[in-house]
């Protein structure tokens, strides 16, 4: 079951989502989605879904988090995503859903 099929808790406030999806790309190795997460958590980023797979000795990962209870705003985050990734020797972005989405669009003819 998908985040967005999950039933609301009755009485929940929800602030308005900001949607960003991160990618993930490096050599497979113990501990990865671990760090990840907790810096996410840490940074009171909610993960709203997550995908990941092993190709051969790659690890890959792609995540669809809400940035709306950050406590850093999206430049500062995704350094920090950036820095945290090259320490691990991955290849981290961060990209926020509706750039995500006009970049991705194919337009009808």
């Amino acid at each position: 079951m998908s985040a967005a099929e999950r039933p609301k808790k009755e009485g929940a406030e929800e602030s308005p989502a900001r949607r960003a999806i991160i990618t993930v790309v490096g050599r497979d190795r113990v501990g990865i989605i671990a760090g990840i997460s907790a810096f996410l958590a840490e940074s009171n980023v909610n993960i709203l879904d997550i995908s990941q797979t092993i190709l051969q000795e790659y690890f890959t990962m792609m995540m669809i988090v809400d940035l709306a209870g950050s406590k850093m705003d999206t430049d500062e985050l995704r350094e920090k995503l950036v820095a945290s990734g090259e320490s691990l020797g991955l290849s981290i972005t961060l990209q926020l859903e509706q750039v995500f989405k006009a970049m991705h669009r194919i337009d009808a003819l």
